[in-house]
C-alpha cells in the first residue's frame, strides 16, 4: 500500500467521503484491485471519480480516458428482501498486470434527512492491514464540529488543526483485542468515533419525533378497525397486545425499505398496514398505533441484534451501532417485548428474543441508554432427550426416542425451516439422514412449535440396536449419549495483550437428558454407573445426576454460563483446576454377580417419559447455590 487516504469532511448539509488509494500489484490474486466498484444513493449526490492510474515502468496510463462505468440499479440485497434504491457503478481495469501500480482517487456524498445536522460516524484502519502508509483525515466547516473520541494509540499520533484533525500511521502492526475478552475490547485499537449528538438522549429526541406522528391514525382508519376487532375478541391487555403483535407479524411481510432517506424514518402506520409490507421500522410504527388504539402503553426501541453491543455506554451516541427497532410495551406493571419481523408464533417475550445489553427508546423528549439487567436463563435454550427401551435384552433390538427442544432465535428459525415441510417429508428426511446412526429403522418423525413455551419440538422415534459394551464374564457396559463433559479451555493470552481484561462467555444453557428401561432379565442390584457431579469452572455451572428406580437408570447433564464475563484471577485460579475437571462419559454397568446397586447419591431424576421438558422450570441443574465452586 503506497499510499490509503481516507477523508471525511463535514458540513451543515452532508458530508463528503474521499477515498484515494496506490497500491502496487505484487502476485495475481491482487488483481482484484482492478475491479471498481462504487455504491451510492442518488438523492445524496453522484460519486465524483477524480483519477484512475495505472504506473508501469516508465509509463503513466490514464485508465480514465476510456472508462466506460456501468450503472447497475442493483438491489444487492434482494433475498433478503432488502430494498435501498443504491446505484452501483462498476469499471473492470483493462490490462491490468502483476508489477503494476494502482492509483485512484474518488469521493463520494451522504446526507440523511433523518439526522439534520448531525454529523457521525468512524475512522479506522484494519487490525491487519498491508504494509504502507495510511491517512486518515476528519475536516469541518466552521460550526460543524463534532465530538470526537479516539482510540488511545490514535490519540497518540493525531495532528489537529482548527478545522480538522488528521492521523499517519506507516507500517502499522498488526493488533488485536485480547483473546476470549469481551466485545468493547475490540473497540480499543485505531479507531476514531466522530459524532455532532452531545449525547444518547439528543439522539433518542431526533429520531423519536419520527416514530411518534408515523404512528398517528386519521380519525376513520382502518388500522383503528383492526384495533376494535382485537379488543371485541379478547379480554385483557396481554392477549390484546398478543394478537396485535401477530397480526402484524401474519399479515405484514417483511421487506427492508430504505428509499428516499428511509434508513432511518418509517413509513406510517397507515401506509404500511396499505401495502401488508414494511421493515422493522415500519411493522413496529403500525404495532405501536395498534397498541395505542388498545390503551397500551408501548415505545419504540433502537437494538443491536448482532451481539456487539456490549460497552455501548462508553461510545459516542452513533445511530449505525443500531440495527434493528422493537416495541416494548408496559402490560399489567411488566415489561414485555414484541418484534414485528418475527414468525406470528413469536409471542410477547420478557427478554428480547436477541441477546442484548443496551437499547434506546425513542422519545420526542429524549431518553438515555438503558441498560438491561442480564441474570442467567431459567430455561435451557436447548434440551435433548434420549429414552432407550432395551427392556427385550441386550442382544435384541431396543425401542429409542429422541426429542430435541429448542429455544430463542434458533428455535424459530428451525419452525421457518419445518412448518413448510410436511410430516411426510420430514420422516422421509430423517430416514435418509438418521437411519443406520443410532437408529436401524424410523418410524415416526413429529415436530411442533408450541407458542405456549416457545419452543419448537422435534421427535424422532423407531428401532435400533444399543451397542453394548462386552466387559466379559457376562458383564455389560453402555456409554450414554450426551452424558459427559469435554474439560473447559485454559483461559489464556499471549504476552503482549493485556493481562488484566476479564474473559467472556456468550450465556449458554443446555440439557440432555437420558432413560435407559433396563431388560427385565436383570436385577437393580447388578446395575451400577459412573458418578454423578458438580462442578464449577469459569463461571460455568456443570451437574450430572443417576437415579434407577421402576426399572430404569435416570441420567440427567445439564450445563450453565452463570457469570459471562470472570476477571483474571478467576480465570488463572480455574486453569489450575482443569485437571481436576471430571469428564467421565456416562457410563452405566451391568455385572450380573454385583450384590448392591450403585447409582446416584439420592437424588431424584425424571425419566424422559415422566415430565414434561418443555415446560418452564425442568430440572436440569441442581438447586442454586449447592453448585462447588472448588473440588
Amino acid at each position: 500500500m503506497r499510499r490509503q487516504d481516507v477523508e471525511v469532511h463535514l458540513t451543515a448539509h452532508g458530508q463528503a467521503q474521499h477515498m484515494g488509494y496506490r497500491v502496487k500489484i505484487l502476485q495475481s490474486s491482487a488483481l482484484q484491485a482492478g475491479n471498481i466498484s462504487i455504491k451510492w444513493n442518488p438523492a445524496e449526490g453522484a460519486p465524483i471519480v477524480h483519477e484512475i492510474r495505472i504506473y508501469r515502468d516508465d509509463q503513466t496510463i490514464d485508465a480514465l480516458r476510456d472508462a466506460k462505468f456501468e450503472v447497475l440499479r442493483r438491489e444487492d440485497q434482494l433475498e433478503a428482501a432488502m430494498l435501498d434504491g443504491a446505484l452501483t457503478a462498476v469499471f473492470r481495469i483493462p490490462d491490468l498486470r502483476v508489477g503494476d501500480e494502482l492509483e485512484v482517487d474518488l469521493t463520494t456524498f451522504t446526507k440523511d434527512p433523518t439526522l439534520g445536522q448531525y454529523a457521525n460516524g468512524m475512522l479506522f484502519v484494519a487490525p491487519s492491514p498491508s504494509p504502507g502508509r495510511y491517512h486518515l483525515g476528519l475536516s469541518w466547516e466552521p460550526g460543524s464540529k463534532p465530538n470526537l473520541k479516539m482510540a488511545p494509540d490514535m490519540a497518540a499520533v493525531a495532528v489537529t488543526r482548527d478545522d480538522g484533525v488528521d492521523f499517519r500511521l506507516d507500517n502499522p502492526a498488526v493488533v488485536s483485542p485480547p483473546k476470549d475478552a469481551p466485545v468493547r475490547y475490540a473497540w480499543q485499537h485505531r479507531v476514531v468515533e466522530f459524532s455532532a449528538f452531545p449525547d444518547w438522549t439528543a439522539l433518542s429526541r431526533q429520531i423519536g419525533p419520527l416514530f411518534d406522528r408515523a404512528a398517528i391514525l386519521s380519525a376513520n382508519s382502518p388500522v383503528k378497525l383492526e384495533a376494535d376487532r382485537i379488543a371485541a375478541s379478547h379480554s385483557t391487555p396481554f392477549e390484546r397486545a398478543s394478537a396485535a403483535l401477530k397480526l402484524v407479524q401474519q399479515d405484514v411481510r417483511y421487506i427492508y425499505v430504505g428509499l428516499d432517506g428511509g434508513n432511518l424514518t418509517p413509513a406510517t402506520a397507515e401506509e404500511t398496514w396499505r401495502r401488508r409490507y414494511g421493515d422493522c421500522k415500519g411493522k413496529t410504527v403500525l404495532l405501536l398505533s395498534l397498541l395505542n388504539a388498545l390503551g397500551i402503553k408501548a415505545e419504540a426501541v433502537l437494538v443491536n441484534s448482532s451481539g456487539t453491543d456490549d460497552g455501548l455506554d462508553q461510545r459516542l451516541p452513533l445511530p449505525q451501532v443500531f440495527d434493528h427497532v422493537l416495541v416494548r410495551a408496559h402490560i399489567d406493571g411488566k415489561d414485555w417485548w414484541l418484534d414485528g419481523t418475527l414468525p406470528p408464533v413469536a409471542a410477547p417475550t420478557p427478554e428480547p428474543v436477541f441477546a442484548v445489553h443496551w437499547v434506546l427508546p425513542l422519545s420526542s423528549q429524549g431518553r438515555p441508554l438503558d441498560k438491561l439487567v442480564w441474570k442467567p436463563a431459567p430455561t435451557p435454550d436447548e434440551i435433548t432427550l434420549y429414552e432407550f427401551d432395551a427392556r427385550a435384552g441386550f442382544d435384541k433390538p431396543a425401542r429409542i426416542k429422541t426429542t430435541q427442544i429448542v429455544r430463542g432465535v434458533k428455535g424459530l428459525q428451525q419452525q421457518m425451516q419445518f412448518s413448510t415441510v410436511s410430516s411426510e417429508q420430514l420422516r422421509d428426511i430423517y430416514r435418509q439422514r438418521a437411519s443406520g446412526e443410532v437408529f436401524q429403522s424410523i418410524d415416526e418423525v413429529q415436530w411442533r412449535y408450541d407458542p405456549k413455551v416457545q419452543a419448537s419440538i422435534l421427535t424422532v422415534s423407531g428401532v435400533g440396536k444399543v451397542d453394548w459394551e462386552d466387559d466379559g464374564d457376562g458383564a455389560r457396559s453402555l456409554a450414554l449419549p450426551g452424558g459427559g463433559f469435554n474439560p473447559p479451555d485454559r483461559r489464556a493470552r499471549s504476552a503482549d495483550q493485556d493481562q488484566n481484561a476479564p474473559f467472556y462467555k456468550a450465556p449458554e444453557y443446555s440439557c440432555h437428558v437420558t432413560t435407559v428401561r433396563l431388560p427385565i432379565s436383570t436385577r437393580p442390584t447388578q446395575w451400577s454407573t459412573k458418578p454423578g457431579f458438580d462442578q464449577f469452572y469459569f463461571g460455568r455451572t456443570y451437574h450430572r445426576a443417576w437415579e434407577l428406580r421402576d426399572g430404569a437408570i435416570r441420567m440427567v447433564r445439564g450445563d450453565r454460563v452463570e457469570q459471562p464475563e470472570i476477571d483474571a484471577a478467576t480465570a488463572e485460579r480455574d486453569n489450575a483446576r482443569i485437571a481436576t475437571f471430571d469428564n467421565s462419559m456416562g457410563w452405566i454397568m451391568f455385572d450380573p454377580h454385583r450384590e448392591k446397586p450403585s447409582v446416584g447419591v439420592g437424588e431424584t431424576v425424571p425419566a424422559t417419559y415422566e415430565l414434561d421438558w418443555s415446560a418452564a422450570n425442568v430440572p436440569c441443574l441442581k438447586s442454586p447455590g449447592q453448585a462447588k465452586s472448588a473440588p
